[in-house]
C-alpha cells in the first residue's frame, strides 16, 4: 500500500488433515489469489506440532523410550504440513507467506498467536467430527471461535452427495 500503513493480518491454522488442506486452499482462492500480488492481508499460517507426551499420551515404564521416536515423527510431519501448505501458496502464485511452526496444544497455539500478530482474521478448517469424538478430543474450531480475539472463519469442506 502507497500510504505506509500496515495491511491487515490473516492466520491459517494447518494441520495435516484433507480439511486442513481444504480450507487453505479455498482462503487462498478467495482472498488472495484473485488480488495478486496486491493481497489484501498479510498471511501467516501455523502449524501446531503436538508434544510427544500428549501425543502418546502416556507416563510410566516404557514411556521414555518412545517418546524420542513420536518426537521425531511429529518433527517430520510438520516438515511436511509446511512443505505441502508452501507448494499450495506458489500453485497459487500467493507469495510472501510467512510459516511458523510452535510446539503444543492448536486451540491456545492459535490464540497465542492471533495476539502476537494482532491478527483480524483467524481461518481453521472444520473436522466434522461427531458429538462425542468432539467432546473427548475438544474442537480446535470451537474453541477459537470463544476465545480468539479476533473474527474467526471455519471453513467446511462440503459433503459429497450420493
Amino acid at each position: 500500500m502507497a500510504t505506509g500503513e500496515e495491511k491487515p493480518v490473516m492466520v491459517v491454522g494447518i494441520d495435516e488433515s484433507e480439511q486442513s488442506t481444504y480450507a487453505l486452499e479455498w482462503t487462498l482462492d478467495r482472498f488472495f489469489t484473485p488480488y495478486a500480488p496486491n493481497f489484501p492481508f498479510k498471511l501467516f499460517i501455523v502449524h501446531a506440532k503436538p508434544n510427544a507426551v500428549s501425543a502418546v499420551g502416556l507416563a510410566g515404564p516404557g514411556a521414555a523410550e518412545v517418546l524420542p521416536y513420536v518426537d521425531t515423527d511429529l518433527k517430520h510431519i510438520a516438515a511436511r504440513v509446511i512443505e505441502m501448505a508452501k507448494g499450495i501458496c506458489q500453485s497459487k502464485s500467493v507469495n510472501g507467506a510467512m510459516f511458523e511452526v510452535f510446539e503444543g496444544d492448536a486451540r491456545s497455539i492459535l490464540c497465542d498467536v492471533v495476539d502476537k500478530h494482532h491478527a483480524s482474521l483467524l481461518v481453521v478448517g472444520s473436522h466434522g467430527y461427531g458429538a462425542i469424538k468432539r467432546a473427548v478430543l475438544g474442537s480446535v474450531s470451537d474453541y477459537c471461535a470463544h476465545h480468539a480475539h479476533c473474527s474467526v472463519m471455519i471453513v467446511k469442506k462440503p459433503k459429497i452427495k450420493h
